[in-house]
């Protein structure tokens, strides 16, 4: 049996993905939507939402990511560059998640709660980070590689265009999944001594 940490070991930064991978669209949609669903948030807020893309909703994405690239980029060079990236590591895999921060949500816990007001941004921003790292964690454990990538806001008027996303939904980033087709880079560590403390 893998053990939290194996599998925490497990979960790399993929940036070779590719479509050969067990799970169907319908395996996939429930383990993103109820390892969310599982996840902490704070006053059980549940302000993180989640679209997953497959198929042509997948190569939508990553045709208008670089179609906006394109508008900024410095160079032809420079695009070309972008677009092997694009191209070979996000657009080349089976499927993307979106994750999306609900500001109905936040903006309502400041009005409920105004004596916590000043941190309702940061603590969604770690219930984000929880469901996100879960999910990462539940396709490791499928041996299905994915990265985190953050073309928003870049992206983000388009994707509420294209999948008719609810305007309260902030898009937070974009995580695309796949088959392991080449191994992660070698993961390096701090000295321990720099990252921790204990007193006993």
């Amino acid at each position: 049996m893998t053990t939290f940490n194996e599998l925490q070991k497990k979960r790399r930064s993929i940036y070779q993905l590719g479509k050969n991978i067990d799970l169907n669209n319908d395996q996939l949609f429930e383990l993103v939507k109820n390892t969310i669903k599982e996840t902490p948030s704070p006053f059980n807020s549940q302000s993180v939402h989640a679209v997953l893309l497959t198929g042509d909703a997948h190569e939508k994405l990553w045709e208008m990511t670089l179609a906006e690239l394109k508008k900024v980029v410095s160079s032809e060079e420079a695009f070309a560059e972008t677009k092997n990236k694009v191209d070979n590591a996000f657009a080349a895999g089976y499927g993307t998640v979106l994750y999306f921060t609900d500001r109905k949500i936040v903006d309502g816990l400041k009005e409920q709660v105004p004596a916590y007001a000043h941190n309702f941004d940061d603590w969604a921003e770690e219930g984000m980070g929880i469901a996100i790292y879960a999910v990462w964690l539940a396709l490791a454990e499928q041996g299905i590689g994915a990265t985190l990538q953050h073309y928003n806001p870049l992206i983000d008027a388009g994707v509420q265009e294209a999948f008719n996303i609810p305007e309260s939904w902030v898009l937070r980033g974009q995580m695309p999944f796949g088959s392991i087709e080449n191994d992660a880079f070698e993961k390096t560590y701090l000295p321990d001594e720099d990252r921790f403390m204990r007193f006993n």
